[in-house]
């Protein structure tokens, strides 16, 4: 989804800004998000035991052209907001234990903040990395568990990273696996296939023609895309990534999280652009 979770959808970012643009396709559908990240790393001994705190935010501004059989008012713009606590820990010499509670806002809060508004995602995984291995390799095992998927059991959380040759590394995993060609220290090029998607709250249900009520509206999506990023240093970068979806959907649901309307199943491009500071 748009805002998943999995140790922060495999993110170690300590602060990001985030543009998305999803033109309109042949279902009448565009959608523009814009997304903060702010954590704090707070060293708690010598070992390197890690608290880490911080927030996100993401605004989505939806657009739609196509005659919709209700009315659209509820759909328009939409709010998610995480609360992030975690820890690292080191737990031998070679590993360090990750756990990450996030509570989350997911709405489109036209009435202020609702109790169906709240949801909980959490993560745990064992995390090992070798970044002055001849080839450098990082490598994350885990559950994690995600509210909003509609899915009520941990799921397996798997990143493996490898730079097998001076100019290629790659990663792979879910939600994102790429391809990466460093043309030096400064510039990169990506191949990358990864999931994105969102999963809402409908303060005001919207009923349908037959009667169905939809408290709940979701779009998942497959994408493919062709990135660029600029180093200005080890942690610092900009990026700027375009590309299509491979598969997609977007529907109403109800309260059970069945599907009650299919809004958008056509392929869209994707562009997305930003700034982050991250640990590696």
């Amino acid at each position: 989804m748009l805002c998943s979770s999995g140790l922060r959808a495999q993110s170690t970012d300590i602060f990001r800004l985030e543009y998305l643009n999803i033109p309109e396709n042949d279902s009448g559908v565009k959608t523009q998000r814009y997304k903060a990240l702010l954590n704090f790393p707070i060293q708690l001994n010598d070992n390197k035991d890690y608290l880490v705190t911080g927030a996100e935010y993401n605004r989505f501004d939806m657009g739609y052209s196509a005659e919709l059989p209700f009315d659209k008012k509820e759909m328009i713009r939409f709010h998610v907001i995480d609360f992030n606590l975690g820890m690292v820990k080191k737990w031998n010499e070679n590993w360090n234990l990750v756990a990450i509670l996030t509570p989350r806002i997911a709405s489109n809060l036209l009435d202020g903040v609702l109790r169906d508004d709240f949801f909980m995602n959490a993560s745990a995984a064992f995390w090992k990395e070798k970044p002055k291995a001849d080839k450098p390799f990082r490598i994350v095992l885990g559950l994690t568990y995600n509210s909003t998927t509609g899915i009520p059991v941990p799921l397996p959380l798997v990143h493996y990273y490898r730079r097998f040759h001076p100019d290629w590394s790659f990663v792979m995993g879910v939600p994102k696996s790429n391809l990466k060609y460093h043309l030096n220290e400064k510039h990169s090029l990506e191949l990358a296939l990864f999931l994105d998607g969102y999963f809402l709250n409908l303060q005001n249900d919207i009923i349908l023609d037959n009667g169905l009520a939809a408290s709940r509206i979701s779009f998942n999506t497959l994408v493919g895309s062709l990135g660029y990023q600029y180093n200005l240093s080890k942690s610092m970068s900009f990026f700027a990534i375009a590309g299509s979806s491979v598969y997609q959907e977007g529907k109403l649901r109800d309260k059970d999280r069945g599907e009650v309307f299919l809004f958008n199943n056509d392929w869209n491009f994707y562009i997305r652009t930003g700034f982050k500071i991250g640990i590696f």
